[in-house]
């Protein structure tokens, strides 16, 4: 295990189900880990929208998961659990966890732990885990979006979003997407989208149909839901994908199923922080092999839109639903990070 493990953090607790007032500064015991884990000093943690449904009482963690919020972080390895291998302390990572990241310290799964990659800041890589890791599974392995292919991102601003943008392009694909203001497309073509559109000014259905021939899109990524998924059927091609991951305007939809038939669609979705630590290790694997290169040579890089301390998770949360940002919103814990987010 290493050296003396410390005894108490600092961390940020959901105090009773509310808004971003109930999310408080506290202390608690450090965690120790187990067999198959590594204990992180944790550098940043990322905030993302699962979060503040946490924080509302609608998405309870997993079964043997933390209770604090915080599903991804960046750290250094400070103890190693029984039975793992290729981590040693002192090791930089960013990881995927099911809960916790809001603290000082977090115990990961190591097979769930990447290395940082060599260009990204501690606060940048902080903000890797969740997104990569939700964008490569469905995108790409659910999705099975292939260079030459179209793809339909909704909510193209978001961390998701801007991740999805540039993956999708550095694979080889053209790139639709929606986002809420001109502000917001302007910055989803500078990441490469081929064509964003404001959902607020402009029918995005017409936009790619207009745009493909008629022909629509090979893949939809979709965190909307509600009505949205009968207009994206509208304008898939033949063959097509839906992958739906959030439902922002509602999960039960009215569809007619004959398009669906007709186009030989396949409608499929799937959620992250449940699955099994093996599955998350599989997607790791493939992310070390497939992005990491790509993340190393500087030729994409998670957008970071603000940081806050730990202590001011409320104000993070607060920015987050108020859907202003472009990009990832980062708690800054450790000194390292915090002389980054200077």
């Amino acid at each position: 295990m290493g050296l003396a493990l410390p005894d108490s953090m600092r961390c940020v607790e959901i105090s009773q189900p509310g808004g971003p007032e109930v999310l408080r500064p506290t202390r608690r015991p450090a965690p120790v880990p187990g067999p198959g884990e590594i204990l992180v000093e944790v550098a940043a943690a990322g905030v993302n929208r699962p979060d503040t449904l946490q924080r509302q009482g609608r998405y309870d963690p997993p079964p043997g998961a933390s209770d604090l919020p915080g599903l991804e972080l960046s750290g250094t390895v400070i103890a190693i659990g029984e039975g793992v291998e290729g981590w040693a302390s002192g090791d930089r990572v960013c990881a995927l966890v099911a809960g916790g990241g809001y603290a000082e310290y977090c115990v990961v799964p190591a097979v769930q732990a990447l290395p940082v990659p060599g260009p990204l800041s501690m606060v940048e890589a902080a903000a890797v885990p969740e997104t990569f890791f939700t964008v490569w599974t469905n995108v790409f392995e659910r999705g099975a979006l292939k260079p030459g292919e179209t793809l339909l991102i909704h909510g193209g601003s978001s961390g998701i979003g801007t991740t999805a943008i540039q993956l999708a392009k550095a694979f080889g694909a053209t790139v639709f997407t929606t986002a809420g203001s001109d502000d917001k497309c302007r910055a989803c073509e500078e990441l490469g989208a081929d064509r964003a559109i404001n959902y607020k000014t402009e029918d995005f259905v017409a936009v790619i149909r207009a745009a493909t021939g008629g022909r629509g899109v090979d893949v939809v990524l979709d965190m909307v839901g509600g009505d949205y998924i009968a207009r994206d059927v509208e304008i898939m091609a033949p063959d097509g994908r839906h992958v739906s991951i959030a439902f922002l305007q509602g999960a039960k939809v009215s569809l007619n199923m004959a398009p669906v038939m007709t186009k030989r669609l396949t409608l499929t979705g799937s959620t992250l922080r449940a699955r099994p630590v093996a599955e998350k290790g599989r997607i790791a694997a493939a992310l070390r092999e497939k992005v990491w290169p790509l993340l190393e040579a500087g030729r994409i890089k998670p957008q970071i839109h603000a940081t806050f301390p730990l202590e001011q998770a409320d104000e993070a949360h607060r920015l987050m639903e108020s859907s202003a940002h472009i990009g990832k919103i980062v708690l800054t814990v450790g000194p390292e990070a915090t002389q980054d987010a200077a």
